[in-house]
């Protein structure tokens, strides 16, 4: 019998992902992370995840169905691989999305490495997404969840062919309806649990204090200009700020204005029209490459350059310097330097990386 550890949140997805995993018969043992102390962080312990009562939580479960549950504690990575970066790049002007680090650094890379150690053979989340092999690559390839409006594909681009070997996704082939059906067969305490939101160590998306509190980071005053760089006024600190935003900016100009560009090394925000957001390509480093081993010619693709975006028709090139070109039929809005950009064909993942310019 395989023996498999999942990662046990405390919601929804995970509890019911450890059913099914028990139905197709697999030895099954829990575990929760400890990434940070929420009072560390100034974090109501109860509103994120990770906290005390979604150990509780999760433990609750595990003691349900049976299977040994145990916390990790991760917080020291956590902090030096996605915390501290995030902030960096964000003070920076760059809008990253500590999410997909976490997924790479924490959910993968060191759980699966902690799993071996234990003895088990595989890691399994509660991730909406598909795993399956390719008879003629050989490779393992990530596909996207059939619940379309739950899929997770586009944070697990960051995924190696050994993480993707030794992984299960229990949910991918089910429907966010199906599941939450299951959890309130079963009489989880959870079952009604609300889904996670917002970055998960940042209090209330407040940006600027988790800056200030986590580098010492004070937001400096500085210009707001115009492409052609004219002064248009002053700024609060470019951490307030995000490609795309209109909202906020905190003075008016007679007509709708949006954050086209972020400076750090002038401490410049440079404001146009919405037209000045659109783009017809776009640069991106740190590249991983799921569905082939390399890219030796351009390939017609799909691209999401957010969690949320639609995909839009696109050509990647073979990396020069590590980094791939990427072109789009048709210009796009508001792609954010620090985001990820990931590749598809049809529902398979091609991989991706990091928006750079």
């Amino acid at each position: 019998m395989s023996r498999v550890l999942i990662a046990m949140s405390g919601g929804v997805d995970s509890s019911v992902a450890a059913v099914l995993l028990m139905e197709q018969g697999y030895e099954v043992a829990g575990a929760t992370f400890k990434l940070f102390d929420n009072e560390d962080i100034g974090i109501d312990r109860t509103r994120t995840c990770c906290s005390l009562e979604d150990v509780l939580d999760a433990k609750s479960v595990a003691d349900k169905l049976g299977f040994r549950h145990d916390v990790f504690n991760f917080s020291q990575q956590f902090e030096r691989d996605v915390i501290l970066p995030f902030a960096e790049a964000y003070k920076n002007g760059k809008t990253p999305n500590p999410c997909l680090e976490c997924n790479r650094s924490i959910k993968f890379e060191k759980f699966l490495e902690r799993a071996l150690l234990l003895d088990y053979d595989y890691i399994a989340t509660g991730h909406y997404a598909r795993i399956e092999k390719d008879p003629g690559s050989g490779r393992y390839l990530l596909k996207k969840g059939i619940d379309q409006s739950k899929d997770q594909s586009y944070a697990l681009y960051t995924m190696t062919q050994e993480e993707l070997a030794r992984t299960l996704f229990p949910l991918g082939s089910l429907k966010k309806t199906e599941i939450r059906a299951i959890a309130e067969e079963k009489g989880f305490v959870n079952a009604r649990k609300p889904d996670s939101q917002d970055i998960c160590f940042v209090k209330d998306g407040d940006y600027a204090d988790f800056l200030k509190r986590t580098l010492g980071v004070d937001p400096m005053e500085g210009d707001f200009v115009d492409k052609e760089g004219t002064i248009l006024g002053k700024h609060r600190g470019i951490i307030h700020y995000t490609v795309g935003q209109r909202k906020g900016l905190g003075k008016t100009f007679g007509k709708p204005m949006y954050v086209v560009r972020i400076d750090s090394e002038n401490n410049r925000v440079t404001l146009g029209p919405n037209e000045d957001l659109f783009v017809d390509s776009f640069t991106a480093g740190k590249i991983n490459l799921i569905s082939v081993d390399e890219l030796k010619e351009p390939m017609e693709v799909t691209v999401k350059t957010r969690y949320k975006s639609l995909e839009v028709p696109a050509t990647i090139c073979p990396p020069e310097d590590g980094k791939i070109f990427v072109k789009f039929r048709e210009k796009q809005r508001a792609v954010t330097p620090g985001q990820a950009a990931v590749f598809y064909q049809g529902d398979v993942v091609v991989g991706g990386g990091t928006i750079l310019k």
